[in-house]
């Protein structure tokens, strides 16, 4: 795991907010150009804001997560051993006729 940086979790926040708030590209509702002669430039945009938004994700989940918390929630994940079997055995087992 990599050291959290405050810096990274700040820029990334503030990448968030900017993101959202070109999620709402009224500059595109009514423009009718074509890309790459089938595709809506509306539906290319949202295509593109998909890959940046996955990008984000992946800079957030690669620079910025909370590391100490994932340590401290392992702390309490912990495997248990083995379970021991608690059955009595069976007739077959025990060589009994019942």
């Amino acid at each position: 795991m990599e050291k959290q940086s405050t810096g990274a979790g700040k820029v990334i926040a503030i990448a968030a907010v900017i993101l959202a708030l070109l999620h709402h590209d009224f500059w595109f509702w009514n423009d009718r150009t074509l890309i790459f002669g089938f595709m809506p430039v509306g539906l290319f945009y949202h295509a593109l804001y998909s890959l940046a938004a996955g990008g984000l994700w992946w800079l957030a989940v690669k620079f910025a997560w909370p590391a100490h918390i994932e340590a401290w929630a392992d702390e309490f994940d912990e495997t248990p051993a083995a379970p021991t079997s608690t059955s009595t055995p069976s007739a077959s087992e025990t060589g009994g006729d019942s």
